[in-house]
């Protein structure tokens, strides 16, 4: 038995999230009938993360438990000639046993992408997320700074029933920006549902002066989700990088 670890990226638009589901087309089950065509055997695999319906990724971890004897190039080029064009394998290598995606992950890095212009980007209309008006960066980006270090992020999340704790550690949050476009990325140790999405949308509501930079620490000492901003439309959301080591996940932190 083998234990490949797969890197993945994905274009969310036609996806109802990665997690299989039995009444929606998912990157999952997708995937899983396509390895275990290459493989010839069924196999399940086991995902990095959830992601919700329309989010992309950049850069997703799976792992799969296998008894064939095919190569890692094969395997990518395999299962590359299967796979729909909007999913592709990035790299396989054969990792121990207990390698598990998702609880050996040390942390994740989002990204978040707008485009800010009067006129719609016909090229991007399901990649970012389409802006209207002007976008306050220097603003937005003196809220964000209060996300960044372990808080209890109770009032950006949208469901935190199923969690054994609300608090998470965020390490950087940078905001960038090149003519139409603005670009958020957050990295951090582990993220809440919909937790991004609130914290972009937050940051809109900044921009327009709904909500001031400095009422950031009071919307999360208020552990309230009414108290923080709108959530943001899944399609600008992507997961960008994810990490398995604790020297990785800080550098350039």
């Amino acid at each position: 038995m083998r234990n490949l670890k797969v890197m993945i990226a994905y274009r969310g638009t036609k996806y109802h999230g990665f997690q299989r589901q039995s009444n929606a087309v998912t990157v999952q089950e997708t995937l899983e009938a396509k390895l275990s065509k290459v493989l010839n055997e069924p196999v399940t695999i086991t995902g990095c993360s959830r992601t919700d319906t329309g989010v992309h990724a950049n850069m997703f971890c799976f792992n799969v438990k296998t008894s064939s004897k095919i190569n890692c190039l094969g395997f990518c080029r395999g299962v590359n000639g299967e796979l729909p064009d909007d999913i592709s394998i990035l790299s396989c290598e054969d990792v121990p046993l207990d390698f598990h995606a998702r609880f050996d992950c040390k942390g994740k890095e989002y990204v978040y992408k707008i485009h800010c212009s009067e006129s719609k980007n016909p090229f991007a209309a399901d990649l970012m997320l389409h802006y209207r008006r002007k976008f306050d960066i220097e603003a937005a980006r003196r809220a964000s700074q209060y996300f960044v270090g372990t808080h209890d992020f109770s009032s950006f999340c949208a469901d935190c029933t199923n969690v054994s704790t609300t608090v998470r550690t965020i390490y950087s949050f940078r905001i960038e920006n090149s003519g139409d476009s603005v670009i958020m990325l957050v990295k951090g140790n582990g993220f809440l549902y919909n937790m991004i999405r609130i914290m972009a949308g937050t940051l809109l509501d900044v921009s327009e002066k709904r909500i001031a930079p400095d009422d950031i620490p009071a919307i999360m000492e208020a552990k309230d989700r009414l108290k923080a901003g709108r959530t943001a439309m899944a399609h600008g959301l992507y997961l960008n990088r994810v990490f398995y080591s604790e020297e990785e996940l800080l550098k350039d932190t």
